[in-house]
């Protein structure tokens, strides 16, 4: 019976110790991979809005999150290799910013977990199997902009009267081109508006794309350039817009903070802030393959009224007071 007693005391003290030995273990820090084609400084309100996100919920940078920031600073060939490193770091969510990023990171795993912040078309890019079941490694957002276009010729239809001649000026290699194209087409055939398109591959090609918008005798400019160029070259844009006398709208509110006239799209802040709830959940230990690729549900009309006064244009009142923000 004593030898008994003596057999218990001490596995009682075993498992006290090892439950001892198990609490005293820290818990395992989050580390965080995000892959933007753009430099880190051209869209800071995206970069807070997900840090935002993720203190929502109770991480914080540094202390119990460890974020790994990696930027090709607007030259994408150097994604593959930024995300090739991200792989070798063993990050545990590798975050994503723009669909170029995203297939940098796709092409790196096809284990570790990744989120789109925003994508035009996950499916067409072949990101994703659908929006509702993504079926692999790959997540996040969508950012429904085919569907906005034909909104945005008709906001320049209300700021332009006389419209009749559009020039848009597009990227033709970016996913979800040419449904962005077939909804302009459908506006612009109910408004009777002629379009003059202009492709934008790369910064050499943006001032060529206004003399030819110029010489064709443009109304307006429907802005749908994408990628590295919309990213890095906002304010270069923005001011042949303005030098061209040419009223122009975009699809992102950052153009307008850069001295373009007005922007009507999704609000990307919002989608950066979403993403942390994807890396939350995945770090829980939900699967990529089971959580379904979202799509915006906030959008916002931005307009800049010095820039309106610089091309000598009057915004109508009903427009100002639909607009979420008036830069004065």
């Amino acid at each position: 019976m004593r030898e008994k007693i003596i057999g218990f005391a001490l596995t009682a003290v075993i498992l006290v110790s090892v439950h001892l030995a198990e609490a005293q273990q820290p818990a395992k820090i989050p580390r965080i991979g995000y892959l933007t084609a753009s430099s880190l400084s051209v869209n800071p309100a995206r970069i807070e809005a997900f840090r935002q996100g993720l203190r929502e919920l109770g991480y914080i940078e540094g202390k119990n999150i460890v974020i790994e920031w990696r930027s090709s600073e607007g030259k994408a060939d150097r994604l593959p290799a930024l995300a090739a490193e991200l792989v070798r770091l063993k990050v545990d969510v590798i975050v994503t910013s723009g669909p170029v990023a995203t297939r940098a990171a796709k092409e790196a795993t096809t284990t570790i977990p990744i989120v789109m912040a925003q994508d035009i078309d996950p499916v067409g890019s072949g990101f994703v199997a659908s929006l509702a079941r993504p079926g692999g490694n790959i997540t996040g957002l969508s950012t429904f902009r085919p569907e906005l276009s034909g909104k945005q010729l008709e906001l320049l239809k209300e700021i332009v009267p006389r419209l009749s001649r559009v020039a848009v000026l597009g990227t033709s290699t970016q996913p979800g081109y040419a449904q962005q194209l077939r909804e302009v087409e459908l506006a612009a055939g109910a408004f009777g508006v002629k379009l003059q398109y202009l492709d934008v591959l790369s910064p050499k090609d943006i001032e060529t794309a206004f003399r030819a918008a110029d010489k064709g005798r443009a109304d307006a400019v429907l802005m749908l350039v994408a990628g590295v160029v919309a990213g890095d070259h906002r304010t270069e844009i923005a001011e042949l817009a303005v030098k061209s006398r040419l009223p122009a709208i975009y699809d992102r509110r950052e153009f307008v903070d850069d001295g373009g006239l007005m922007s009507y799209g999704t609000n990307f802040a919002d989608l950066s802030r979403r993403a942390a709830v994807y890396v939350d959940q995945i770090v829980k230990g939900a699967k990529p393959a089971e959580l379904p690729v979202e799509q915006p549900t906030k959008f916002e009309l931005v307009i800049n009224l010095k820039t309106a006064k610089a091309l000598r244009l009057t915004i109508p009142p009903e427009v100002l007071m639909r607009a979420d923000k008036v830069i004065r």
